[in-house]
């Protein structure tokens, strides 16, 4: 029987997890709908840090220098005590960039200017969010999904091959697919609202009262606005004035200071913190990804770049078996990502528990740079590694000159949609070039020159070794010469096969 889809792919919400789908699966060709129950875009700040794996992954989706424009570092922290007097203090520990790791710094940027500025580079690929329009009922099959949307013009039925429920924390999806969210209430509620104000400088993020909970309040400018994003634990109960004159009356008693006005509130939330991991990403052909699948607190800055990193490990994995690859590839996408998010909502949580001692500072651990997938089933060694760098780690980066000498970086040849394949004094022609696989080599009669050593260090690579990078930029297979057929049977389970035609 024929099928007849009106696209590959349904992703239902159109936040920043939605958007990193679409704009990966829209770069590979694969047909897609996005939409949003909303009616228009996402307003608030909520998730401002972007860490740097996500700059890296931000680089690879061609967002990175506009995000960068957009926003700006991390401010420093003024923490002031209660005489009025203060102290200056660095949040987010200083750390030069190295070779490997070109960013090291998280940045701060407001959510509804990311998300901007992903759907503008959607735009550039073809497509667009469809704002009002709410995924109200689904079946799934073998084959694929039916899926039922309303919106202002009415119901539509219609049939795609997968859906992926990028829904947030209350996802219709989840709920639908019978997913237990098993976790906890932390025991904290909070406000957060983005205003306009008078009477603070732009320098610094103000902290009163760090260390009470019923008293602490935060103030952080909003770089790329002129606004300021409002922090407070608040009561577990009751009904929190979200208006200016109610959050400037809060500001007033928490810190003894009436020259601080609040004029204006852009966007403002009372919510209650938890922390919650779905039991299952994926039943049969639909799959949660981002908020739908975690939800924490947002000390750290973990949720923006955990959703985005969700949509990152998917997108390829959709688009290649769309494209022939075997469905089995899909498997991996709940093996690797889910423990990543036990071990974010740990981490948010143990940040939460500091946070409430007054302790807000920040170091490598939130970078995300340390994520890999040792564990995988798309880990392959070929003899088994003891040291270095190993089969599911982060593909780290290096400076490196091409045999035209112009210089270049590995990220620059990673970037895309293709796998890389680098080969160190090896014969090129031991691998057929195919579809989908950019193939390079270093040593003598190699396109690639390491004249700095950088690429050494990084990949600590024996004569002869191929090491093979997937697209989401870790490393899939290290296999030596001698094992290269063990490296075709790899390249065949994730659709680069010498006759196939990946997407």
């Amino acid at each position: 029987m024929t099928q007849h889809f009106s696209a590959d792919v349904l992703i239902c919400g159109a936040g920043a997890a939605g958007l990193t789908l679409a704009i990966d699966l829209a770069r590979r060709g694969v047909s897609f709908r996005l939409i949003e129950k909303m009616e228009g875009p996402f307003r608030g700040s909520r998730g401002k840090g972007i860490q740097p794996r996500t700059q890296e992954v931000f680089e690879d989706l061609g967002i990175l220098d506009r995000v960068v424009a957009a926003g700006g570092l991390y401010p420093p922290q003024r923490e002031y005590r209660a005489d009025g007097s203060y102290t200056d203090s660095l949040i987010m520990a200083h750390e030069a960039p190295t070779p490997a790791e070109p960013y090291h710094l998280p940045l701060l940027v407001p959510q509804f200017l990311t998300e901007g500025l992903m759907r503008e580079r959607l735009a550039e690929l073809g497509h667009r969010p469809t704002f009002g329009c709410e995924l109200v009922g689904f079946a799934q099959d073998e084959h694929g999904v039916t899926v039922r949307l309303a919106s202002p013009t009415g119901e539509e039925v219609v049939r795609v091959r997968y859906l992926v429920g990028a829904d947030g924390g209350r996802s219709f999806v989840r709920h639908a697919l019978g997913i237990d969210f098993p976790g906890k209430t932390l025991g904290v509620r909070a406000v957060v609202a983005d205003v306009a104000l008078t009477g603070l400088g732009r320098e610094v993020w103000h902290r009163f009262n760090e260390g009470a909970m019923d008293a602490q309040m935060s103030l952080c400018p909003l770089a790329g606005t002129d606004l300021f994003q409002l922090q407070a634990p608040i009561p577990r109960e009751g009904d929190i004035d979200l208006s200016a004159e109610g959050l400037s009356t809060m500001v007033t008693q928490r810190t003894g200071r009436d020259d601080i006005r609040i004029h204006s509130v852009s966007w403002a939330s009372a919510f209650s913190m938890n922390a919650r991991l779905a039991d299952r990403y994926r039943v049969g052909r639909s799959f949660l990804i981002g908020d739908a699948a975690h939800v924490h607190p947002p000390t750290g800055g973990q949720g923006l770049n955990t959703s985005v990193q969700d949509a990152y490990n998917l997108g390829w994995k959709l688009a290649a078996v769309v494209g022939g690859a075997p469905e089995t590839l899909l498997d991996s996408y709940e093996e690797e990502r889910r423990p990543v998010a036990a071990d974010m909502l740990g981490l948010a949580t143990k940040l939460l528990d500091a946070a409430k001692r007054g302790d807000t500072r920040r170091g490598r651990e939130v970078h995300q740079l340390d994520i890999g997938y040792p564990e995988s089933p798309l880990a392959l060694e070929q003899p088994e590694r003891i040291s270095g760098l190993l089969a599911g780690d982060r593909a780290p980066d290096a400076p490196i000159m091409g045999a035209a000498g112009q210089r270049t970086r590995l990220f620059e040849l990673f970037k895309g949609a293709h796998w890389t394949l680098l080969g160190y004094e090896v014969l090129r022609d031991a691998v057929t070039p195919r579809s989908g696989l950019h193939i390079h080599t270093f040593g003598a009669h190699g396109d690639l020159f390491d004249d700095g050593g950088h690429f050494r260090e990084a990949y600590a690579p024996a004569s002869g070794d191929w090491m093979l990078i997937r697209p989401d930029g870790y490393v899939g297979a290290i296999v030596a010469s001698g094992d290269i057929e063990v490296q075709e049977r790899y390249l065949q389970t994730v659709g680069l096969a010498v006759d196939g035609s990946p997407s």
